[in-house]
């Protein structure tokens, strides 16, 4: 299988200039692309990873990977379709800039000159307004700006000119990456299709109308429910091992549905073919062996966060699936399930109060309910008096209570 045809397969195209150019440029010939991350936050997400992967899928076919991190355009804002985002500083901006080079480069091959990483605001920063409008303004009507959907989508609730213009500086750094590194491809999400389009239209005015530039876009991944994909109920989850745990991280994908286990296991991963319809027969076949999503789990978590990382979550795994929470150390505990604090106390709490106040339960009816039908434990001990109280004594470690709701819901309540 060539690697457009593997791209297909994977669904990880949606809109694509030209399909023949991609042929030409992806089958038979070794090209250099680019896609691009803004530093809009110090981390990448879990959503990031789609195009994580199809750079080391391309990178392991032979071409070269143009990895920018936008410095200038994070400090722009790409539009969003709800409202303005909320501008960040010069120092903002770069301090992200230089988190997400640092990760990126866990991820992706830079070595021997195999990859290059680039900051946008080395060459943006240095346009002034004057040669913004003469040399790149005029090269875009407005009319063609205003049909774009990312721009079109919010002309009923108003757009700056500031996110407007967002379009006109990815355009120019495709112009600038193909002048200097003759970078012929760029993808990113389907979101990105109006962007990408422009900096393809940007090049073939100001270069040659004829050049062999090519834009791909690649389908947003949504869960099969219609729900954001990436989204925990504690929110994002992070690329950073800090902000979210290997064993959270493994707990999101072995929850993953048998709907949407086998689209994330073509898309997150380069496991071949052969590997995944083999995983895709037996989740039909024999589902509740769960087997694809814990192949899923294991390599996201080994390709993040390396292979002991993903021992240890699968030994947390066992441990909280069994209820015993006490053979865990407080050192462990910050470090694997850090990211489920949901409340700091000092004092001795009744278990009801507790329970309503770390917002663990909406009432104290529910609370009640759910301590009198047995569904609460407290590290790894059953509740079922409505009067028991918490106390430091038996914190792990004098630090940490964790709170079992059910079977699978966990929570921790640190004392000060």
């Amino acid at each position: 299988m060539k690697l457009y045809e593997e791209l297909l397969w994977r669904d990880l195209i949606k809109d694509v200039s030209n399909e023949d150019l991609a042929k030409k440029l992806l089958n038979d010939e070794k090209t250099t692309f680019y896609c691009g991350f803004d530093p809009t936050a110090d981390s990448l997400t879990i959503g990031h990873l789609v195009q994580i992967m199809r750079i080391c899928l391309l990178q392991k076919y032979g071409h070269k990977p143009i990895v920018l991190v936008g410095g200038a355009t994070g400090l722009i804002g790409d539009p969003r379709q709800t409202s303005e985002r909320k501008l960040l500083t010069v120092e903002e901006s770069l301090k992200n800039a230089e988190s997400i080079k640092h990760q990126l480069s866990k991820y992706i091959d830079f070595s021997d000159n195999s990859a290059v990483l680039v900051n946008n605001y080395d060459w943006i920063s240095k346009i002034n307004v004057i040669e913004f409008l003469r040399d790149y303004g005029k090269n875009f009507n407005i009319n063609y700006m205003l049909a774009k959907d990312t721009v079109a989508s919010r002309l009923q609730t108003g757009i700056s000119y500031t996110e407007f213009s967002y379009m006109i500086i990815q355009s120019i750094d495709w112009l600038h990456l193909y002048k200097k590194y003759n970078c012929k491809i760029q993808f990113g999400g389907s979101d990105q299709w109006g962007n990408i389009t422009s900096g393809l239209e940007l090049i073939r005015k100001v270069v040659d109308e004829k050049s062999e530039v090519l834009g791909l876009s690649s389908p947003l991944l949504m869960k099969a429910d219609g729900t954001k994909f990436g989204k925990s109920e504690d929110g994002a989850l992070w690329l950073d091992i800090d902000k979210t745990s290997p064993y959270v991280l493994y707990q999101y994908f072995l929850n993953s549905t048998d709907a949407d286990v086998i689209r994330y296991l073509k898309k997150l991963t380069l496991l071949d073919r052969k590997t995944i319809e083999a995983l895709e027969e037996k989740t039909k076949n024999e589902p509740e062996a769960r087997e694809a999503q814990k192949v899923l789990g294991k390599e996201i978590v080994t390709f993040m966060h390396g292979k002991e990382a993903y021992e240890n979550a699968l030994r947390i795994t066992d441990i909280l699936f069994n209820g015993n929470v006490n053979e865990l150390t407080g050192k462990e505990i910050n470090e694997y399930l850090g990211d489920v604090l949901v409340y700091t106390i000092d004092y001795d709490y009744n278990i009801i109060d507790l329970l309503v106040d770390s917002k663990i339960t909406t009432s104290k009816r529910e609370a009640r309910e759910l301590v009198e039908s047995n569904a609460i434990t407290i590290n790894g001990e059953r509740i079922t008096s409505l009067e028991y109280v918490i106390s430091k004594s038996m914190a792990i470690d004098k630090m940490y209570i964790v709170i079992r709701r059910g079977k699978k819901k966990y929570y921790l309540i640190e004392y000060k």
